[in-house]
């Protein structure tokens, strides 16, 4: 169902989703990823578009992205992770499998969840104050799959490591540097109109061609051998005591202590 916080909006064939929660830093609740899937796969749909173009509202985030502070009603069971992850993936998936070419205007900070949904995109297009990083170390929590291809395909497994072990956070400079970002605005303001000029010049293009291309180059990396041993380690990460010292010590505006249970 459509969520009041993710704006859909078209335009001369290229359609922009618009995540619109900036006083939450355009982090996004269960209902959003959910949102976010039905949004894109309704977007694949349309064949009278040419590109989709996914942004922030505000000047400060892209995304930061899952909402921690919804955790606490939204997952720590079974049955709420298994929900949570299905939808997490379902998003993720979504973006990367829209069959239209997706350009991520990347202003601002792009956290966990929020880089996520740029590296699923086929362009990232940032600025001098883009921030790049994955923050689930602190949070004990998993990486999903989908995204962790994604990076390990964009930038490799050193960069990866850096971001996922370390905790590293790059600007916009280093993320083009390590490709993270193909295209580096030279103000953080001039990101949205250069990424909507990005995707002008893809809509110029043969449609059907765009799609087969990007489908054969997803086609070419094959699946992911990713078993149900895999999935059930990850989705085991919110019953660990180190996961609700991780939400707690957020809400505390406090450093979690891990105890490694």
């Amino acid at each position: 169902m459509p969520h009041p916080e993710l704006v859909v909006s078209q335009r001369d064939g290229i359609a922009t989703v618009l995540i619109d929660r900036p006083e939450k830093r355009n982090a996004l609740t269960l209902p959003m990823w959910v949102a976010l899937a039905e949004a894109m796969d309704g977007l694949s749909a349309d064949t009278a578009l040419r590109c989709v173009i996914l942004r922030g509202a505000g000047e400060a985030s892209f995304s930061a992205g899952a909402d921690i502070a919804a955790f606490r009603h939204e997952r720590g069971t079974p049955e709420r992770e298994a929900a949570y992850a299905e939808a997490l993936e379902n998003a993720f998936l979504s973006i990367e499998r829209c069959v239209h070419p997706v350009v991520a205007a990347v202003r601002g900070w792009a956290m966990g969840g929020g880089c996520g949904i740029a590296l699923m995109a086929d362009f990232r297009v940032g600025g001098p104050g883009t921030r790049l990083g994955i923050p689930a170390r602190m949070l004990n929590l998993y990486y999903p799959h989908a995204g962790l291809d994604a990076l390990l395909r964009i930038a490799g497994h050193a960069v990866a490591s850096e971001m996922l072990l370390e905790g590293r956070v790059y600007d916009g400079a280093e993320a083009l540097e390590r490709r993270l970002l193909n295209r580096l605005a030279g103000e953080d303001a001039e990101v949205p109109a250069e990424a909507e000029a990005l995707a002008r010049r893809i809509a110029e293009g043969a449609p059907l061609a765009n799609r087969f291309h990007k489908a054969a180059l997803r086609a070419l990396r094959g699946p992911l051998p990713i078993g149900a041993a895999d999935r059930a380690a990850a989705d085991a990460f919110p019953g660990t005591a180190d996961f609700q010292e991780a939400v707690a010590a957020f809400a505390e505006r406090r450093r979690p202590v891990f105890r490694g249970l």
